[in-house]
């Protein structure tokens, strides 16, 4: 007993003696971590940014150093540049559609998950993150073979059964009313094939239905942890007042739960905004460049038009505004204050 008292006189001693205080040590002790943060983050970004000041035009004059400064040039250009306003609308676009979309489905889905009469809710659960054992461009590579523009592709083959169907009700109308021509309004009917890849809006459906299948699987594993949490009195006592399920969502569950779904909204918005591999792997961003998101277009000037300065810079552009929108989000969505204070 005595030597251990000795022992945290000692250390205590040598605690007293050090030049180092407790808050000191704890810095020296987040040193290593925060480097290797700097070499994997920040040093990556700051050397991005390097390039957007010069005007490098291919991967040599980068890794050589030939390449001299030009200042904000590439900046400049870059604002005058149609297409960058181009890509960067269709890209906000993306994300808030894509975001509506996997918010509702997400919810949905995880509402049916955790109601209390489905049966086999622990399959039901293990099948829908079964997406995320898929890697994404083996996904999006089947994705974009069922949105083929040819007639026996996936979707217009479904189409065309969807008219057939169509005509045959008509027809079977057409049957048994006696004194009156029945005919399927042409507005019910679908032109087939339709070209999924090759028109404007039909591509971004396609973009924008390929991104909800891959991000809703996450969506709805949080959102399931935070519907298990909602406290069962509060649904209980609401039913005792009356409360319908509608109202009882929007008061008891949807409240319980928002900070679980803005905190998804937040990471996979962030994630459509440098959504790459759907559009490369679909159309390259076409048709002729309309469908452009940011990254396909900072990755077409540097590979395709040896601009690697101008591309640094988009990147550099599209980093800034990924990083406002997770500030903003975070901030006004409260999600660093205490859940005391929701």
């Amino acid at each position: 007993m005595a030597s251990s008292t000795g022992s945290v006189g000692r250390l205590s001693q040598l605690r007293e003696a050090s030049p180092f205080s407790s808050r000191d040590w704890g810095l020296l002790l987040v040193v290593p971590g925060m480097i290797l943060f700097s070499s994997f983050m920040l040093y990556p970004i700051f050397y991005l940014f390097y390039i957007s000041l010069t005007d490098a035009t291919f991967a040599g004059s980068v890794i050589g150093g030939s390449a001299e400064l030009i200042g904000l040039d590439n900046y400049v250009q870059l604002l005058s540049d149609s297409q960058f306003w181009t890509s960067m609308s269709t890209t906000w676009l993306f994300v808030a559609v894509s975001l509506v979309i996997k918010v509702f489905v997400a919810v949905g889905i995880a509402l049916l998950l955790n109601h209390a009469r489905v049966a086999g809710k622990r399959y039901m659960r293990a099948a829908v993150i079964v997406p995320l054992g898929f890697p994404a461009i083996f996904t999006i590579t089947v994705w974009r073979g069922m949105f083929s523009d040819a007639r026996f592709g996936v979707f217009n083959v479904v189409l065309d059964r969807y008219n057939t169907f169509m005509l045959w009700i008509g027809e079977a109308v057409d049957t048994v009313v006696f004194f009156a021509s029945v005919s399927v309004p042409q507005a019910l009917l679908v032109d087939v094939p339709v070209g999924f890849l090759s028109g404007r809006w039909e591509a971004f459906f396609a973009y924008v239905t390929t991104e909800v299948w891959l991000a809703y699987p996450f969506m709805v594993i949080i959102i399931v942890s935070a519907l298990q949490d909602v406290p069962r009195e509060l649904h209980e006592a609401a039913k005792v007042d009356g409360a319908g399920y509608f109202h009882r969502f929007t008061t008891v569950t949807l409240p319980a739960i928002r900070r679980p779904v803005l905190f998804a909204s937040i990471l996979t918005g962030a994630t459509s905004f440098q959504q790459f591999l759907i559009p490369w792997v679909f159309n390259q961003g076409g048709p002729a460049r309309q469908n452009e998101l940011i990254i396909v277009y900072g990755y077409r000037e540097a590979l395709n038009f040896n601009e690697f300065g101008l591309s640094a810079a988009i990147l550099i552009v599209a980093i800034a505004f990924v990083g406002l929108f997770m500030y903003f989000a975070v901030k006004y969505g409260r999600l660093a204050e205490g859940v005391a204070d929701s």
